[in-house]
């Protein structure tokens, strides 16, 4: 099996191999992947973080060996905290990078870093305040960057940012943590599912004090929350439908 690392600040993961495909989530800066299947032009990997699978451009990463890909998998991983930063070349050239690249491989691609960095599992208070970080980001399916992020990256990132693993779709990510049974047993961090007519989850955001939730609909904002779910006070109509809320840590 073949192994790559993302040396690019953002690329795509399309559900096939084609430029005009659907973007169905993003490898950002120093993530690791296996391959799975190659083509002349693509790969199809899949992502060692959240075990996602999809076709990146073989334009856009470099290959590792196994070595490389266990020891940077075992390492204590260290990210990147702030929205965005450098890393610089050996030519002196500057590679844009967004908040959680992965900073263990900056050896094996030999970039250098002067940024913000957090590493280690945080405390759940910290959970809030890494969320605000992404408020007003753009929605865009299959991001998982300040720059276009969708409910699940979001929530996904804030998590991976302190140390902690989600999957990478709201419907995956609500098989995790126990269940709550009503909103007033809930914390601030607690992540709350929406489903819709059909009964699929198909959202997800982060509960906050005081009934309320961010969330990345539009954009990473914050609406109340009572149990029949989101409630916008703009449009003043209720957003989305409440199914469940699991406290993860």
């Amino acid at each position: 099996m073949k192994y790559g690392i993302c040396n690019l600040g953002i690329v795509p993961v399309r559900s096939e191999s084609s430029d005009k495909s659907e973007q169905i989530s993003q490898l950002i800066y120093g993530e690791i992947f296996s391959v799975l299947k190659e083509k002349a032009k693509w790969s199809k990997i899949k992502n060692s973080f959240d075990n996602y699978s999809g076709w990146i451009d073989n334009k856009q990463f470099k290959n590792i060996s196994e070595e490389e890909y266990n020891s940077l998998n075992n390492d204590n991983q260290i990210y990147s905290f702030d929205l965005v930063e450098f890393v610089e070349n050996t030519n002196h050239e500057l590679i844009a990078i967004p908040i959680g690249s992965n900073l263990n491989g900056l050896n094996i691609l030999n970039h250098n870093y002067d940024g913000n960095k957090i590493t280690n599992k945080q405390d759940k208070g910290h959970i809030i305040s890494t969320a605000i970080r992404f408020l007003n980001s753009p929605y865009l399916w299959g991001g998982r960057t300040p720059f276009g992020i969708d409910c699940s990256g979001f929530t996904q990132m804030v998590y991976k940012l302190n140390g902690y693993k989600l999957e990478r779709d709201s419907n995956k990510q609500s098989t995790q943590g126990s269940p709550l049974s009503f909103i007033e047993e809930s914390e601030p961090g607690d992540l709350a599912f929406f489903d819709n007519d059909e009964g699929e989850i198909v959202h997800v955001g982060i509960i906050m004090e005081n009934n309320k939730i961010i969330h990345a609909s539009g954009k990473v904002r914050i609406d109340g929350i009572d149990q029949t779910g989101i409630y916008n006070s703009e449009t003043k109509s209720h957003t989305h439908k409440l199914r469940v809320i699991k406290k993860i840590l």
